[in-house]
């Protein structure tokens, strides 16, 4: 699946409660595992994928001597409780290619969910499956982690961001204003007529 980058208008759109609990959602969440460690990532919201479902799927090494993978898909979640300690660590994002900034979080919290059955589960976590677990949330609100950055912190993501899209596309970023526009048989400044 494609993964959907910074800029694509999906990401900032909160997720629809998922009521269909059926072989398309056993597929999908499938397709989106499969995506997520194809990227290498952790975790991977639906609106990520282009998809307004309240889904994501997440996968840790919890092995300390040999693998030992957990993980899965959780639906419909709600944060039902957190701690006031919090943790700061490094998050990164799929949709944020190499983009890695400190970000403070909950060091303990409560969420139910339901499963790809529709069963109801509740799990309290702690520590980086915490951060997991609300990364992927606020993704399904249309909240993006670079919105919990100091500003310093945000204008910089942006920038690199935006620095790769225009690279990618092939494009030279835009003239400054005041700078000169080259490319003209007579230099003109910006802004003047």
């Amino acid at each position: 699946m494609e993964v959907r980058i910074f800029g694509d208008p999906v990401l900032r759109q909160r997720a629809h409660e998922v009521e269909d609990f059926d072989g398309s959602l056993v597929t999908l969440a499938n397709d989106m595992l499969e995506t997520m460690r194809a990227k290498e990532g952790v975790g991977l919201a639906a609106n990520q994928v282009g998809i307004l479902k309240r889904l994501f799927t997440w996968e840790l090494d919890v092995g300390e001597e040999e693998a030992e993978i957990v993980g899965g898909a959780v639906v419909n979640p709600v944060l039902l409780d957190a701690s006031e300690e919090l943790q700061e660590g490094d998050e990164g994002c799929l949709s944020f290619p190499g983009l890695f900034y400190p970000v403070d979080r909950p060091l303990r919290i409560e969420v139910s969910h339901q499963d790809l059955t529709g069963d109801d589960h509740t799990v309290q976590l702690e520590g980086f499956l915490a951060r997991v677990f609300l990364h992927e949330m606020d993704h399904l609100n249309g909240i993006l982690f670079i919105d919990h950055l100091a500003e310093h912190d945000r204008k910089a993501a942006m920038k690199v961001m935006r620095e790769q899209r225009l690279a990618e596309q092939g494009e030279t970023p835009p003239p400054v204003a005041g700078g000169l526009l080259l490319g003209s048989t007579q230099p003109k400044r910006l802004g003047s007529r």
